[in-house]
């Protein structure tokens, strides 16, 4: 099996399409084109504790991430039914894409050799990825913490408190 491709700050993001849950389209060009940035972030299940800390956060901190022109778009390889149920739950106020057959996590280079206890298997290792206006990855980041992600992010991002 190949290795995954690792992007790095600076590279040109791939250019993804794919649907949301609900069935409604989201084009990156179109986005760009809207004068957005993309805030596109991986995570391994819907409705797990780490996974379920990550989404809240972003849900929390929505407001600040809009007004700085980001669009938010969470990625697992879960069902619809499953994205619809999470998104629910959680209240979330973002989009989850679908990538049941994994092409946005090879196309991003997040479905990785995990290891746990021990046993090494293939699997989604959380990631996020910043996309400017220009297309460009504005950051890059592979396996990071669900807690505290968002002002790690903001941080990096240089976002007014």
């Amino acid at each position: 099996m190949a290795e995954p491709i690792t992007l790095e700050n600076g590279n040109k993001s791939p250019v993804f399409e794919a649907s949301d849950s609900e069935g409604n389209n989201h084009n990156l060009n179109d986005i760009l084109e809207g004068g957005n940035k993309v805030i596109l972030y991986f995570y391994p299940r819907d409705s797990t504790p780490g996974c379920t800390v990550q989404a809240c956060d972003f849900r929390d901190d929505m407001a600040r991430l809009s007004s700085h022109g980001f669009k938010v778009f969470g990625v697992s390889k879960d069902s619809a039914k499953s994205h619809d149920n999470f998104i629910s739950k959680q209240e979330l106020n973002f989009p989850l894409l679908m990538d049941e057959d994994g092409s946005l996590h090879e196309m991003f280079g997040t479905w990785r050799m995990k290891k746990n206890y021990g046993k090494e298997y293939m699997g989604c290792a959380r990631s996020t990825f910043v996309i400017g206006e220009d297309g460009n990855l504005i950051f890059a980041r592979y396996n990071v913490k669900a807690k505290g992600h968002v002002a790690m992010l903001a941080r990096e991002l240089g976002l007014d408190e």
